[in-house]
């Protein structure tokens, strides 16, 4: 440990531009993964915050939901004998504010449930990114296929649905607006199997996610960039080590030469190598907060504690394994051999 550290004070332009590097490439995933996150949470924050359980919908839907009309006997037995079930209907349309202009939303409807917003008819419950297009608590919308007015109730915050805010109304409003009498949808909370029900297929939720248009797509995209940066990462670790190694062989063999076991030469560049990456790390996860907080409101980013763990995790062990392959050339090192070399 102290011989490390002595090392890094001694060698501080040759650390310091490692640690430069491993900081940049970080900060660029951290970046790209919380892009990929938020535009996710854009796409579908209003499944992705529902709890664990199975989407049902008609077989005959070929998987797409706004297909799907779920007959009432059956809808009223699954929600009979499913604890906490709720039928659910999602439609994109519009709504127009005071002064008739359109503005595009997601329509949600539901039985009544504790998952979804119980909204009484003639009211409706909108995303918080309404309010900045200057709707507010208690003005009054309209939709071209309702006969009757929307009443502002209030604000749920990041509430969306393909990319639009969702909006709350009572399941006698929704029938109206889109002449149907059957629900899309059954969502069972839980983590047990789904149910087979004759004539209904089920999803579990990131199933059901993949069925949505564009969220599969989008996702894709953006998660092999992440993982290309990662790929990238490791590649660049284990080069940068092993150069670093490299111009130690002379070093190494003199430590040898003096009784320094091969296990502690590895402790120290294991060491070195912890510094580093931790280091790093932390300031590229402080930069990223703070990209956070400085972004536009319209940038949708999104970087849970838990995401950025995983990547500091996998950071460290594409740092470990690549300084360990590097160094296991340290084994191969003759004493006199690496000094006459340091000599040359």
């Amino acid at each position: 440990m102290n011989l490390a550290w002595k090392e890094i004070k001694k060698n501080k332009v040759r650390f310091l531009i490692l640690g430069s590097i491993i900081f940049l490439v970080s900060l660029l995933t951290f970046i790209i993964s919380g892009l990929a996150n938020g535009l996710s949470q854009d796409n579908a924050s209003l499944i992705k915050d529902l709890p664990n359980g199975h989407f049902y919908m008609n077989a005959d839907a070929d998987e797409t939901f706004n297909l799907s009309k779920i007959d009432s006997s059956i809808q009223e037995k699954l929600l009979k004998n499913q604890k906490d079930a709720a039928a659910l209907s999602i439609q994109m349309g519009f709504l127009n504010d005071e002064h008739g202009k359109q503005q595009s939303v997601a329509l949600v409807t539901s039985t009544q449930s504790n998952l979804f917003k119980d909204v009484k008819a003639g009211e409706v419950l909108l995303d918080r990114s309404m309010e900045d297009k200057g709707i507010k608590v208690g003005d009054t919308l309209t939709n071209d296929q309702f006969s009757g007015q929307f009443i502002v109730k209030g604000f749920v915050e990041q509430t969306k649905f393909s990319h639009a805010p969702v909006a709350f109304i009572n399941i006698e409003n929704y029938k109206e607006i889109y002449r149907v009498e059957e629900m899309q949808l059954v969502f069972a909370p839980g983590n047990g199997d789904a149910v087979e029900v004759n004539g209904l297929q089920s999803f579990s939720k990131e199933q059901f996610l993949n069925t949505i248009p564009s969220y599969n797509a989008e996702q894709l995209s953006l998660n092999m960039i992440v993982w290309f940066l990662v790929v990238i990462s490791g590649m660049l670790f284990a080069i940068f080590f092993y150069m670093m190694n490299v111009q130690k062989i002379g070093l190494y063999g003199i430590l040898k030469a003096i009784g320094l076991k091969t296990s502690e030469l590895f402790r120290m560049m294991w060491v070195q190598m912890i510094f580093i990456t931790v280091t790093s790390l932390a300031l590229s996860i402080a930069f990223s907060q703070i990209f956070n907080m400085i972004a536009p409101e319209e940038m949708p980013f999104s970087l849970p504690i838990e995401t950025t763990a995983q990547l500091s995790i996998v950071f460290l062990i594409i740092g470990f394994v690549g300084s360990t392959l590097s160094g296991i050339q340290i084994r191969k090192v003759e004493p006199l051999h690496a000094i006459q070399q340091g000599e040359l």
